[in-house]
């Protein structure tokens, strides 16, 4: 599988362009990350001028409107020229399969960027070339790489990667009505662990070849939103167990009553996901049904990543 092109600030893959001439890089994207995503590094300040070392910046907030100025020179304004950036290179954005930002950032902050309001500061703020990518690329998985620290955060973020690029190559290969339909049946667990799928299979109760763009739309913009919520192991219990009852002609007593324990023991928190999802592909090894096999749940990315073993 060749790499997934993912857009990242320069100073995390270690480029030194930050205000102090230093970086901030980061030995998990760049080591693990690294091997699967293909790094398109971003730095729009050195890209707007202001070169490395540069007097620092930061938002503040006048008059109800937040602008990116100076520390020590409030006349110095970069705000309109960030956000021209942003809209020069978005069509680099849309070759994207996701973004990871520099947190606390006044140009690349995601969330709870520090906002001057007469020299009081507070975490309310979005960096101005963050939130013009947000702004413009609301199916685009972004996230911070302080938030990639926590471990259902980041296995959000990876898992909306795949998705996101499972649904660009579908687009790229020339979408139609079965591949649309079969794209959901595959990732329909995926799904349902995160929240209710029902308005999505309503949605494509309705496709035809007339609407079918219209419908592709309205469908890859609701799935992203789902998938947006954290997926709860009440959640993940719900569909190990749907999965569970494809295995009922199959499965001795003895091994139903092992499953059942794995998974009421994840329930607990007593063992990671990757538990009941190791027993469950061993037992459709031998039993094997052509739903589940299809469907991405079981291995929704590379088990390389190791996401599943928190």
């Amino acid at each position: 599988m060749k790499k997934i092109p993912i857009g990242i600030s320069s100073c995390l893959l270690g480029h030194n362009v930050r205000f102090d001439s230093g970086h901030k890089r980061d030995a998990y994207i760049v080591g693990t990350l690294g091997e699967f995503f293909d790094f398109r590094p971003f730095c729009p300040e050195m890209a707007i001028g202001l070169g490395a070392p540069r007097p620092t910046l930061h938002l503040v907030k006048s008059d109800g409107e937040t602008r990116c100025v100076g520390v020590k020179d409030p006349s110095h304004d970069v705000t309109e020229r960030l956000r021209a950036y942003a809209a020069q290179e978005q069509p680099a954005f849309a070759d994207l399969c996701g973004y990871i930002f520099k947190k606390d950032s006044p140009s690349c902050g995601m969330e709870r960027v520090k906002v001057y309001t007469n020299g009081q500061p507070r975490r309310e703020g979005i960096g101005i070339y963050a939130a013009e990518l947000l702004h413009n690329n609301p199916l685009l998985p972004m996230e911070e790489e302080g938030r990639l620290g926590d471990p259902g955060l980041r296995e959000n973020f990876i898992r909306r990667v795949y998705v996101y690029y499972r649904w660009r190559e579908l687009l790229a290969e020339g979408l139609t009505v079965n591949s649309l339909m079969t794209f959901h049946a595959r990732h329909k667990l995926i799904i349902m662990s995160h929240a209710d799928y029902r308005g999505l299979g309503q949605l494509l109760a309705c496709i035809g070849k007339d609407n079918l763009e219209a419908v592709a739309g309205q469908y890859i913009k609701e799935l992203m939103r789902l998938l947006k919520i954290i997926a709860t192991r009440g959640g993940h219990v719900n569909v190990l167990q749907h999965i569970q009852g494809y295995l009922k002609k199959d499965l001795s007593a003895d091994d139903k009553a092992e499953l059942c324990e794995v998974i009421e023991s994840y329930r607990n928190g007593e063992v990671p996901l990757i538990v009941p999802l190791t027993l469950l592909k061993h037992h459709f090894r031998h039993s094997p049904d052509p739903y589940i096999e299809n469907s991405y749940y079981l291995s929704p990315y590379p088990q390389e990543l190791r996401l599943l073993n928190q």
